[in-house]
């Protein structure tokens, strides 16, 4: 099997553009499109399905997938060494992120994942919005949820504690509650879920957050958004620690209820598809951010 056309393909099939993988290459799409062609004659199946308008991965393209692509790591690993070269990953890495843990966590700590491994291409999505990590074809996703879904692996990266804070500003002039059942009295910045939450103490008494018995007029739906507006003084926020607790840590933002915490076990996974082979630079990247963001309980740092 030859690894020019299997990165041809992986290339094609990231980019969905058969004439953009080709160019890359330095190949002419009619040359592209006759090389992958012979690929598809020698496995017997169609990888790539081709219209007028756009070009899709088939189902056994979907499943061929990863396993070219830990071909073409080996192979690349396996050319550094017979060269005297270091051996390092290469290629494209795409990874899946909520934008607002990104964007605190994960950017300042590409410069050194740069330096570490000059030759890996990141190709990062970031989004608040729920993904599909194998619909949309990514090595590797990060998750705050349960891992539930079966056609995924992954490993634990930190535990995801969720808080109630508050302005200053806030506090002043509307109080600090000192208990759940004064929620009613107070201003809340919703999820666009609108869902009740249950809350639990450190001495295992519960009680439900029910945004709908609350005054909410501000319903947002991006992690950055109810952190700035919380700040502002808009009112109670449910939040990550990771995403406020640099704001509590300069006095931003006040921790209310300290003693009490959603009763949900949310975690942050590094997840994978069950299908895919566990590349090298997926295991580097993994390693890398669990090394430096693993289990943290002060975000702050």
């Amino acid at each position: 099997m030859d690894t020019d056309h299997l990165r041809l393909f992986v290339m094609a099939a990231e980019r969905l553009n058969i004439s953009a993988a080709g160019r890359a290459l330095g190949l002419a799409p009619a040359v592209a499109s006759a090389r992958l062609a012979k690929l598809e004659t020698e496995l017997g199946v169609e990888l790539l399905r081709r219209t007028t308008r756009k070009v899709s991965l088939s189902l056994e393209g979907s499943d061929f997938l990863p396993y070219a692509r830990e071909i073409l790591a080996q192979a690349d690993a396996a050319q550094a060494a017979l060269g005297g070269k270091d051996v390092g990953p290469k290629g494209t890495l795409r990874f899946a992120a909520p934008s607002s843990f990104a964007q605190l966590h994960i950017m300042p700590l590409l410069p050194e994942f740069r330096s570490h491994f000059p030759d890996l291409t990141l190709d990062l999505r970031l989004s608040d919005t729920n993904f599909d990590a194998i619909e949309g074809s990514f090595d590797l996703a990060l998750r705050s949820a349960p891992l539930s879904d079966s056609s995924l692996k992954g490993r634990k990266l930190s535990d995801d504690t969720r808080i109630l804070c508050a302005s200053p500003d806030y506090l002043t002039s509307q109080g600090t509650p000192t208990h759940p059942s004064e929620f009613a009295s107070h201003h809340m910045i919703a999820w666009c879920s609108l869902e009740a939450r249950e809350l639990i103490n450190t001495n295992g008494e519960t009680a439900l957050l029910d945004p709908q018995k609350m005054t909410c007029r501000t319903i947002l739906d991006d992690g950055d958004a109810q952190r700035e507006a919380a700040v502002a003084g808009v009112g109670l926020s449910i939040s990550s620690l990771w995403n406020v607790a640099h704001e509590i840590k300069a006095g931003r933002l006040v921790r209310v209820l300290p003693e009490w915490t959603l009763n949900e076990r949310t975690l942050l996974w590094l997840v994978y598809p069950r299908s895919n082979v566990l590349t090298p630079k997926t295991r580097i990247f993994i390693d890398f951010l669990i090394d430096r963001l693993g289990n943290r309980a002060d975000w702050s740092a």
